[in-house]
This record gives structure tokens, C-alpha cells and sequence, in this order.
């Protein structure tokens, strides 16, 4: 069967269309070919009846139904007369009907243009004029309904791509945050660093740790010097060298003595004092109390650079005073952990960061009056005032002029 063409005034499908229907045309062949042999087997089931079927109809066999082997459309008239009433003339009927309409839905399915228009036998000739084709018909409406349900089923597939990418990411940032969490949870030094009044400290590098040379003479000064050494770098016990509890209590206490000797060794090198500066810079020591002083950030000072003799204060560039640190955790931290060198080894090595000295100064008055320099205000008791020895020494000469005078 051919199709007219359209004539050259008439529009002609698009590329997607024709692909699109070149597509659905050879859909629809293979549907034809594999729904062909299911009319054979229905004409065949006719001719040759079980004996079920034949038991209810006449002696004679049913005359056989005249089937399109053609392609086309079946006229419905069988080549013999049938009693209407045998359940045999029922199923033949039925099943006629059923390859007549199939043999049409596929006729339809390969001339969508013929099915639109409701011809069958339209041919090209030179004088009779083409059918124009509409351009709704060069889409079968099969196709249109694929189309429409192939829209909400890709949006619903690409909603579906991007939970799982966007489930992906947050996995992602799961992993790398329990990661991150998990480090910081197993390094000793950042637990000891993060923990509550121990502001103060730096995170000192492993590498500055594991060098011999930077322990030099802590052996003797911290005790299970081993063992602390190893909970600082995060290393491992073996299970033969388990210690008690009251032991494990020493050996944590050791570790943070070790650490914070080591620490006042570090803050003096170039990497440990850039570590401070950024404390320093955000004020992480404190200010200093004095007034005149208008908030200048502190350096942390030890009193000794031995341990368990003072606690750490706090070194005011400015003022050139020392104080004790605003909070009371941090007020007990061993001095020795930072030392007596460090504040002025670090303003000495950076003079840009010495800060102006005061412009003010404190002068005491009463009522308004500066107090005399020669008053008992300024001087030393043990200097300015007179001591006993001297008062007695006076008494024993008054007594001794009365005495001479009654004489």
C-alpha cells in the first residue's frame, strides 16, 4: 500500500517527525509479525475444534472461517452457515472478531496518515490531487501519549538523580567531618589544648617532639618520662606494659608536665612564637587591668623556669607589670610551662610589637593636694620614721638632763 506524497505547497514533517514515525512504523511491523501467528493458531483452533467443542455441534465439522492472509481487514462473513446457537458458533464469532480488529489496529498503526483521513485504497495519480497532511497527523497519537508519559516519568527520574547526588554530598561531608572529628578526638595534644583553661597553650608540632635534642634534661624532671612521652605523640601501650589505675593517673599527670616543659621550649623558636602571635594578636592572654594601659594585651610569664614553684602571670608590654590572669583556671597553671624569657625574647626579636609607654600616671591627692614626697606617704617606714632604739636612746638622755638639772 503506498501513501500520496504531499504536494510542494503543502508542509512537510519535520526531521524529529519523520524519524519519530519511521520509528513507530517498524514498532508496529514487529508487533504485526508477532501478532500474525496468533491468527494462524485462532483460524487453525477453528478448523480443527477439540472434541469438548465438537461434541456440542452437529455431526458435520464446522465449516472453516475465512481468514485474511493478506494483511488486510476481514469482511466478517463466514464460507459457511453456522448454527448461531452451538457455544462453537459463539467462540468461532468471537475469535473472528478478534483477528478483524487486529488485523485493522495494525493496518492503522503502519498507514498513520490512511488511518487519519479513514481511506484504505489511496493512490498517486497525476491528475487526482494529493491529500494535504496535517501536521497533528504526522504523530501518531500512540506516540503523543508516549510522549506525555515519558515527561513526568523523566522528571521524576531526574528528581530522583538529584536526591541521590545531593544524599551523596551529605554522605560526603559526613565522612569527612567524622574524619576530622575522629582525628581530633585521638591526638592527645589537641584534647589537651581544647580543654577548658588551658587557653593559653599552643599546639606544639610532633616533629619538634620526636626530635632528641628538643628533650634534652626532661628525663630527670618528669617522672614515667617513657610512658608520658608515648601518650603525648598518641603511641600505642602494649598490652604487657598495662599499668594500674592509680599508675595511669600518674602517667596522665606526667604527660601534661611533659608537655608544658616542652612547650615553654617550643613558644621560644620562630614557629612557636608565629603560634602565640595569633594569640596575641586576638587578645587570647588578656589585658591588662591597668586604666592607663587601655586594654593592651598580655604575654604569659612564669616567675621560674622550674616546675611546681609558681603559677603563670601575665606581662604587660606597656606598663612593664606583671598580673595575675583574669580566670582562675588559668591562674593555676605552672609558670614554668612558659617561662621567664619568653615575653621579652619575643618584643626584643619583634620591636614593631613594643607598644608606647603610658601617657599618664597615677598621682595620689587629698582633697585635691599632691601629697609632699617628704611625707610618710612616700617613705620607707624602716627609713623615714624613727626606729625605737632611737626614741629610747632619746628617753635615757631627757632622763639623765632631769636628773643633772635637780642636782
Amino acid at each position: 500500500m503506498e501513501s500520496s506524497k504531499p504536494s510542494g505547497g503543502a508542509p512537510s514533517p519535520s526531521k524529529a517527525e519523520t524519524s519519530s514515525q519511521s520509528v513507530m512504523v517498524e514498532l508496529t511491523g514487529n508487533f504485526a509479525d508477532l501478532g500474525a501467528p496468533l491468527v494462524g493458531r485462532a483460524a487453525n483452533f477453528l478448523d480443527n475444534p477439540p472434541p469438548e467443542a465438537s461434541a456440542d455441534t452437529s455431526s458435520s465439522p464446522a465449516p472453516p472461517i475465512a481468514t485474511n492472509t493478506s494483511g488486510g481487514a476481514d469482511d466478517g462473513s463466514p464460507s459457511a452457515e453456522v448454527n448461531p446457537t452451538s457455544p462453537t458458533a459463539a467462540f468461532q464469532s468471537s475469535i473472528k472478531k478478534m483477528a478483524a480488529d487486529f488485523s485493522s489496529k495494525v493496518e492503522n498503526l503502519k498507514n498513520p496518515s490512511v488511518a487519519a483521513t479513514g481511506t484504505t485504497t489511496a493512490t498517486a495519480t497525476s491528475n487526482s490531487e494529493p491529500p494535504k497532511m496535517a501536521h497533528a497527523a504526522t504523530i501518531p497519537p500512540t506516540q503523543k501519549e508516549n510522549h506525555q508519559q515519558q515527561d513526568p516519568l523523566s522528571e521524576e527520574l531526574e528528581e530522583e538523580e538529584e536526591v541521590l547526588e545531593d544524599g551523596d554530598e551529605e554522605d560526603e561531608e559526613d565522612e569527612s567531618s567524622e574524619i576530622s572529628a575522629s582525628d581530633e578526638e585521638g591526638s592527645w595534644i589537641a584534647w589537651f589544648c581544647s580543654l577548658r583553661g588551658n587557653e593559653f597553650f599552643c599546639d606544639v608540632e610532633e616533629d619538634y617532639i620526636q626530635d632528641n635534642f628538643n628533650l634534652t634534661g626532661l628525663s630527670s624532671l618528669v617522672p614515667y618520662y617513657e610512658y608520658a612521652l608515648d601518650m603525648v605523640l598518641d603511641v600505642e601501650m602494649p598490652m604487657e606494659d598495662s599499668l594500674t589505675e592509680e599508675q595511669q593517673e600518674i602517667v596522665e599527670s606526667a604527660a601534661e608536665m611533659l608537655y608544658g616543659l616542652i612547650h615553654a621550649r617550643y613558644i621560644l623558636t620562630n614557629r612557636g612564637m608565629h603560634a602565640m602571635y595569633e594569640k596575641y594578636r586576638t587578645a587570647s592572654f588578656g589585658r591588662c587591668p591597668s586604666v592607663f594601659c587601655q586594654g593592651q594585651p598580655v604575654l604569659p610569664v612564669g616567675l621560674s623556669d622550674l616546675p611546681r614553684n609558681y603559677t603563670v602571670n601575665v606581662y604587660c608590654p606597656r606598663c612593664r607589670s606583671i598580673f595575675f590572669p583574669k580566670s582562675t583556671r588559668q591562674a593555676n597553671i605552672d609558670g614554668a610551662y612558659f617561662g621567664t624569657t619568653f615575653p621579652h625574647l619575643y618584643l626584643v626579636t619583634h620591636p614593631d610589637m613594643v607598644p608606647l609607654p603610658p601617657v599618664q600616671t597615677y598621682v595620689p591627692r587629698i582633697y585635691g593636694f599632691k601629697i609632699h614626697e617628704t611625707s610618710a606617704f612616700y617613705r620607707n617606714p624602716r627609713e623615714g620614721l624613727p626606729s625605737l632604739k632611737d626614741g629610747d636612746k632619746r628617753q635615757k638622755r631627757k632622763g639623765k638632763h632631769r636628773q643633772g638639772s635637780k642636782r
